[in-house]
């Protein structure tokens, strides 16, 4: 005998995805049947917000911010790169403090840490090295000692390939990215850094097309991003399944218009940069897309470990440190592969904080990280339909006023493109050959077994 039928008991993403959805749908609802004009003042980047609450953060922050004292460099980098991207000059005295206190978080030996007097760490170099050159005075520029930087990036290097982001620390794809990226933008980038963290990278894709923090992991936004960008850095796209990486990354487009960053997950306005640059990087690969598409279609299967896109001899220090500028020229292949508008949509009305600052989600509090990110992902939206980047897009391409209309960014460093030619000029003065390199053994590349 048959019992009773079973209730459909729901996870509980399932029941936060209902009630994310709801609150999104009660936000949408406010645009049908509203005049031209109020559609546009509704979907108002509120600038002047933003900038005050960015503003007063770089000034001082909550005594709740303590839990942040290992990130101070990243906090910097949150708030000037949304200030620049809001198209906000920066105040002569904040600008010398804020180089101050980077100098004091740099390491005698090279690198920055989360503070004055931490350790070295391959994150808050990174975030360091950008607010540096968001800041982009010549004495900022050079406040960073490329030399012991090198020796640094060197010493975090494993004879695996990949990196380790501080002293004994783990190895993952953030770690090569915030490595080869601080590299590649201060000119010192070299076949050394370069060897072998392809295979690593390559080994970190999964089933599913995206890229893993490390081998045997489920594809996330953000490691997929930082394996994308950092192959295309060291010139080894092509070693990536591409058209697999795609098909994964358009489905992380939710109904909501926000991206999610892993499969069956909420949607996060944070995403908007790492999916969207993700998505946006492909237009500018379209050729190497076409010929792996190609290939498969007359069964030419080839194996991603035995390719290389450099020569036998490994390419010279200049091309290296030159893809992330040569990688500019490149045209943006058609449209954007995402929904353009429905992600500015949700990034404006529900990432948008009227008070100033972005958020997550409905629901969510406002963060420098997520405005940051949430910024960075309405630039390279609004930019998604312009072949050059260099370009204004049209005002079709920018949902709501023309005037939200924000800085580009460079989508594989994630700073002002402005910002990013002045220190290419900058650092192409003096290139890595001129460095002192350091030995092998000074370096700490070899590992001793014993």
């Amino acid at each position: 005998m048959e019992g009773p039928p079973r209730m459909s008991r729901l996870t509980v993403t399932q029941n936060e995805q209902a009630k994310v959805e709801d609150k999104v749908s009660d936000i949408y609802r406010v645009l049908v049947n509203v005049s031209p004009r109020a559609h546009s003042l509704i979907l108002e980047l509120w600038r002047d917000k933003h900038v005050e609450f960015l503003m007063r953060g770089l000034r001082m922050l909550a005594p709740s911010y303590h839990v942040l004292d290992a990130n101070r460099p990243w906090l910097c980098y949150w708030m000037l790169h949304s200030i620049a991207q809001l198209g906000e000059s920066f105040d002569p005295q904040l600008e010398e403090d804020v180089v101050d206190f980077l100098s004091r978080c740099q390491d005698p030996n090279g690198g920055y840490g989360g503070g004055p007097g931490q350790m070295p760490h391959l994150a808050t170099t990174y975030a360091a090295v950008n607010s540096l050159i968001t800041l982009g005075s010549e004495k900022a520029l050079m406040s960073i000692n490329r030399e012991k930087l090198c020796l640094f990036l060197l010493r975090m290097k494993d004879s695996s390939g990949a990196f380790r982001m501080h002293d004994a620390g783990e190895m993952d794809v953030r770690a090569s990215y915030t490595a080869i990226s601080v590299a590649s933008i201060l000119n010192i980038l070299d076949s050394e850094m370069v060897k072998n963290i392809g295979t690593f990278i390559v080994s970190c894709q999964t089933y599913e097309g995206g890229i893993a923090g490390e081998p045997n992991s489920e594809a996330h936004g953000g490691y997929t991003f930082c394996g994308l960008a950092t192959m295309i850095l060291i010139g080894e796209a092509d070693r990536l399944d591409l058209p697999s990486l795609i098909d994964w990354a358009v489905f992380r487009q939710g109904v909501e218009g926000g991206l999610q960053g892993r499969t069956n997950k909420l949607v996060d306005g944070c995403y908007s940069f790492w999916q969207g640059a993700v998505l946006g990087l492909m237009q500018r690969l379209a050729s190497i897309i076409s010929g792996q598409l190609r290939s498969l279609y007359v069964n030419e299967k080839q194996d991603a470990d035995n390719k290389t896109s450099v020569s036998a001899s490994g390419p010279s220090e200049g091309e290296l440190s030159s893809n992330g500028f040569s990688f500019l020229k490149t045209p943006s292949e058609g449209g954007p592969l995402y929904d353009s508008s429905a992600l500015q949509q949700y990034i404006l009305l529900c990432s948008q904080v009227l008070e100033g600052g972005f958020k997550d989600k409905p629901g969510k509090y406002r963060d420098h990280y997520h405005t940051c990110y949430c910024l960075s992902g309405l630039s390279v939206c609004q930019y998604s339909w312009s072949r050059d980047v260099n370009n204004p897009p049209l005002p079709t391409a920018v949902l709501g006023p023309y005037e939200n209309l924000l800085e580009p960014v460079h989508p594989l460093f994630n700073v002002v493109l402005d910002r990013y030619y002045k220190a290419h000029e900058f650092y192409a003065g003096s290139p890595s050959a001129n460095l002192t390199k350091p030995s092998m053994e000074e370096s700490g590349v070899m590992n001793f077994d014993g």
